[in-house]
């Protein structure tokens, strides 16, 4: 399918940047627009803007690890890993002794015989809490797991400077870079055809085909209501001591997928912890089309609420109880658009002509940022592989009643919080954010 010759990508993130990447590529004659709402990229809002991002191949579904392990080699060999922007030390995936872990058992099954097939040796099981102790002798005995298994050919990414990497890699193409807040999609008012976007200072851009790579921010443009919906995850950093970073730096990062909570090795004394959960709504209302609707978008600049923060000390005490009572120095919601399946939606929308869509991010998304642009174009073209297209199509996804989402069964944590009411019951409790 030939592409038309004006196209605007809306969203500077790992979507947006990885389409305008393989576009420029094979479709350099095309005029390339990309709008951002922030002046710089990384965004300082987006998901993908902190210091680490777990790159993995680690996944119960077949396609998403081949996809990912196709990514990894080019994080490996590759000027994308290169200046510090990968590190391979390895994912060490554990679950706890008791009732509650029988799907985390049942996902880290999957996930190792997947990953088995692709890293091989690379690949050790860990039946017990003594051979996942012999992966990581610094956890220590009150190390409280059942087993798991670890795979050295994982690894992690700097993701802010992944990001940045993508953005300089279009300087001097045919991608012209503007700053500007999209406020709704523009349509022909017969056709029903996309026409461009409207931003929020009065102004419009025009195009043959819009591609939104707007993350959580979706939801307001386009009515995604059972079929993905804005959740905020919770982060939180705390400082260690030099001898602490030099005992933890060079570890597996360890995901326990119980409680959906993951520890990165440290860098610059930083400690990194964050919670792969069912995540916090923030309910907005919102004008699409001619309908009012409630949908959850991004708050910005919150910090964790204390049920986050105590997830985080309960997780701490299972896995590292040094640190369990030590004050976080930051703490940060990172927003995910979550679908009811954790597949990503790269497909043309069939009500609008020249609206296409490219998010869906459910959390996974930027480790396949050195690939992921290509398999967009795919879509684009009409060529995605099968497989592919099965997952991320647009009828792909049938809407539900709801937007409380399964995933792809490795979430954990409540399944409908409110981020608001989790602020105001921190307010009333007095806790504040510890910080």
């Amino acid at each position: 399918m030939a592409l038309p010759p004006k196209i605007l990508i809306v969203g500077g993130g790992v979507f947006g940047l990885s389409t305008a990447l393989s576009l420029t590529q094979r479709h350099p004659e095309s005029q390339i627009t990309l709008v951002e709402a922030s002046p710089t990229i990384p965004n300082p809002y987006g998901s993908s803007v902190d210091t680490s991002r777990i790159v993995r191949a680690d996944y119960a579904s077949a396609a998403y690890s081949r996809l990912a392990a196709a990514a990894i080699e080019r994080w490996r060999n590759t000027a994308w890993g290169r200046e510090g922007r990968y590190t391979q030390n390895g994912l060490l995936l554990v679950y706890p002794d008791d009732s509650a872990s029988t799907s985390a058992r049942e996902y880290a099954r999957k996930s190792y015989n997947n990953v088995k097939r692709i890293e091989g040796n690379n690949v050790e099981f860990l039946p017990s809490k003594s051979d996942v102790l012999r992966v990581v002798p610094a956890y220590g005995d009150e190390l409280d797991v059942a087993g798991g298994y670890v795979n050295w050919g994982s690894g992690w990414s700097d993701a802010a400077a992944g990001v940045r990497f993508a953005r300089k890699q279009l300087e001097g193409t045919n991608v012209v870079f503007k700053t500007g807040d999209v406020q709704h999609v523009l349509y022909d008012p017969i056709s029903n055809a996309t026409t461009g976007v409207a931003l929020a200072d009065g102004s419009s851009i025009t195009a043959d085909l819009v591609i939104l790579a707007t993350g959580a921010w979706t939801p307001k443009l386009v009515d995604l209501r059972g079929r993905a919906v804005a959740t905020g995850q919770a982060i939180a950093y705390m400082r260690i001591s030099d001898e602490e970073q030099r005992t933890l730096e060079n570890l597996p990062t360890i995901l326990n997928f119980a409680t959906g909570i993951f520890i990165i090795p440290p860098r610059d004394n930083l400690l990194k912890i964050a919670r792969h959960a069912y995540g916090y709504r923030n309910p907005t209302t919102v004008s699409l089309g001619n309908e009012t609707v409630q949908v959850s978008l991004p708050e910005k600049d919150v910090p964790v609420p204390a049920e986050g923060q105590e997830a985080f000390r309960d997780a701490l005490k299972q896995l590292l109880p040094r640190f369990a009572d030590r004050p976080f120095c930051d703490t940060r919601i990172c927003w995910y658009t979550d679908t009811p399946r954790g597949d990503f939606i790269i497909s043309y929308h069939p009500a609008h002509k020249g609206l296409f869509l490219a998010t869906g991010g459910s959390g996974h998304g930027y480790k396949f940022l050195p690939v992921l642009g290509d398999k967009i174009i795919d879509a684009l073209e009409g060529r995605l592989e099968s497989e592919l297209q099965a997952l991320w199509d647009w009828n792909a996804t049938t809407p539900g009643a709801h937007d409380i989402f399964d995933g792809d069964g490795s979430r954990s944590g409540e399944r409908n919080s409110n981020l608001k009411e989790e602020l105001a019951k921190t307010r009333k409790a007095g806790t504040g954010s510890a910080l």
